[in-house]
């Protein structure tokens, strides 16, 4: 359990004493998109000392949020049941953070959790229902996903595949998602750039994928 002790009765403080410490929730975000190896999420979280990495696992396993399980020969750390109710919490919290998110600065990046975690916040199932299955191959820096709707079905992975859309884009992304600007001026102004397959199914994933700013 954290060391920091709110003293007072309630729900929320009892949250805050179990994944309130800094890095923790990022750590849950990250094995929300599934296990990992402590390598993988140190790897994902470049700024986080080891110990500290360390710590935060431990207080989470030992707060019943996280486990530790074999897979392949290796260790990773996994959700429990009990810590993937987090989800909701997660990309609430990922959907209230993004009204307030400006411009990107130099020093930050995209991570291929952390893009999975925000796709998933900004997905409109009711509006992809209406649509045709559609997949995109998608690089938003160094992070590369295949991200794949059918219906209200997401599927996001790492890596390439067959798409209907490629395209590259930065952390200028958020402009597209939250509408401020329109998918045909995001490949005018080089915001997006089409990779490969025809540039108006970008309104297609500007249509799935939207966060009012």
């Amino acid at each position: 359990m954290a060391a920091r002790e709110y003293g007072q009765y309630s729900g929320i403080t009892q949250a805050l004493e179990l994944v309130g410490e800094r890095w923790a929730m990022l750590i849950v975000r990250d094995l929300l998109v599934g296990p990992r190896r402590f390598g993988e999420l140190a790897a994902g979280l470049p700024r986080i000392p080891s110990n500290i990495l360390a710590a935060r696992l431990k207080e989470l396993q030992a707060a019943g949020v996280l486990r530790r399980a074999p897979h392949s020969r290796i260790i990773v750390y996994e959700l429990t049941p009990y810590g993937r109710e987090l989800e909701p919490v997660v990309l609430a919290l990922g959907a209230w953070g993004f009204k307030a998110l400006g411009d990107p600065r130099d020093e930050q990046i995209i991570t291929p959790d952390s893009m999975t975690i925000d796709l998933r916040t900004a997905f409109r199932p009711r509006v992809a229902e209406s649509l045709p299955a559609t997949a995109y191959a998608a690089r938003f820096g160094q992070a590369e996903l295949l991200i794949r709707v059918d219906g209200p079905l997401l599927d996001v992975q790492r890596g390439s595949g067959p798409a209907d859309l490629a395209f590259a884009a930065g952390p200028g992304i958020r402009r597209l998602i939250s509408g401020e600007l329109a998918p045909d001026r995001a490949i005018s102004t080089g915001t997006v750039e089409v990779l490969r397959g025809p540039g108006d199914l970008l309104g297609r994933f500007a249509d799935t994928f939207h966060l009012a700013a």
